[in-house]
């Protein structure tokens, strides 16, 4: 095990009605806010007035900028940021699923900096101060209600890019899970594949005696392996609902990353996949990641068989423990199959022609992940594999 530091700013308030301690909590860090959200939906399920009616309670105000969209865009970023400088703004409430956070967390450490926001994602400067966000869950999948992760697409040249610091997380998360019910289908499926993902990602790596976080990413794994179906098949039941959003603030936290390195590489290689085709990031995932399994899985074979068995409890063949290897992996691809997802590009409708220039892409900083160091012929390969 690694040494380690590790931090959980971010209250979590959650459970039924627990919408109405919105105001509370944004009135201790600040009086006049940002309200920023998406396409619209939380006015249609009831949310919008209760938060609304919560801040009015709380003697907070706000601005409103809606119109977030999947794979949060640099210039609504920047729309914001003008927004919050223009009204003397002091804190961002996010009420959305990951986008959203995404988006209030890249406008929260635009207001300060008098440079461009995207030099951070970029990597060309590092944020110092942020405004306080906070955030209203609605849709359990990126982590980003706890996390210290913000991912965000400049459209000029279609780069996706994240920032990663402990300074964006947010102050307080609140969490219905009841909000949830009315998620389609096909985003809950996605969802799931990108928790999945976050834990996945941390699972494999090359740092030894990390028993307890392996027991601790298994346990979350099998726990929405067991809740998804649950959610499809009965949209409101409620414990199943709560199940899946709380392991996706577990997922990426980074408490599962305590001690141990995690790899990366997927969502690296996702990342174009979504700023070129600006296909949902679940779904991309679901598609990438059982590729980058079969091009790696031989470079230790010790840690498959163990996700094969622990996970998805894989009678272990000691005499052929590859094929044991391959049967986890084949599970995880029956499994999101099985809840409605693409697995290979083609069940995506991404095109095979620009592999090489995805591949160029996704390793245009250098060279990515930390169980299996992936340059550009591998990526190419694996995207090939995902085909």
């Amino acid at each position: 095990m690694e040494n380690f530091n590790f931090s959980m700013p971010t209250r979590i308030v959650f459970g039924r009605e627990s919408e109405q301690q919105v105001g509370p909590e944004t009135a201790r860090v600040a009086r006049k806010v940002l309200l920023h959200y998406g396409s619209g939906s939380i006015r249609r399920n009831g949310l919008y007035d209760k938060v609304v009616a919560s801040l009015a309670s709380s003697g907070v105000s706000f601005v409103e900028l809606g119109g977030v969209q999947p794979n949060p865009r640099l210039s609504l970023v920047n729309e914001g940021i003008r927004i919050c400088r223009e009204n003397k703004i002091t804190a961002i409430l996010a009420v959305g699923g990951g986008s959203v956070i995404d988006s209030a967390k890249a406008i929260a450490v635009g207001v300060p900096y008098a440079g461009d926001v995207w030099d951070f994602y970029t990597g060309a400067a590092q944020p110092v101060e942020t405004l306080p966000v906070g955030v209203v869950l609605t849709i359990p999948a990126a982590g980003s209600e706890a996390s210290k992760s913000s991912v965000i697409t400049n459209e000029e040249g279609s780069y996706k890019l994240a920032l990663d610091i402990d300074l964006i997380k947010p102050v307080f998360a609140v969490m219905n899970p009841e909000y949830t019910f009315t998620l389609p289908p096909y985003q809950t499926a996605c969802g799931a594949a990108d928790i999945m993902a976050h834990i996945m990602e941390r699972y494999f790596t090359n740092v030894r005696n990390v028993e307890l976080t392996d027991r601790l990413c298994e346990a979350t794994l099998k726990t929405i392996i067991r809740n998804v179906p649950i959610a499809l098949n009965e949209p409101k039941n409620y414990d199943a609902r709560a199940e899946i959003m709380w392991a996706s603030t577990v997922a990426h936290n980074d408490l599962l990353s305590t001690g141990r390195t995690g790899d990366w590489a997927s969502h690296r290689i996702e990342h174009e996949l979504s700023a070129l085709y600006d296909v949902a990031h679940g779904a991309g995932l679901a598609v990438v990641f059982p590729a980058w399994m079969k091009f790696t899985y031989k470079h230790d074979l010790n840690r498959f068989v163990q996700f094969a068995v622990r996970v998805w409890d894989v009678d272990q063949d000691f005499a052929h423990p590859e094929l044991t290897a391959l049967e986890g992996i084949g599970r995880l691809e029956k499994f999101w199959s099985g809840i409605g997802l693409p697995v290979t590009l083609k069940q995506l409708k991404v095109p095979t022609d620009r592999i090489d220039e995805m591949a160029g892409r996704a390793v245009e900083q250098g060279s990515i992940g930390a169980f299996v160091t992936i340059r550009k012929p591998e990526v190419a390969g694996i995207l090939r594999l995902a085909s």
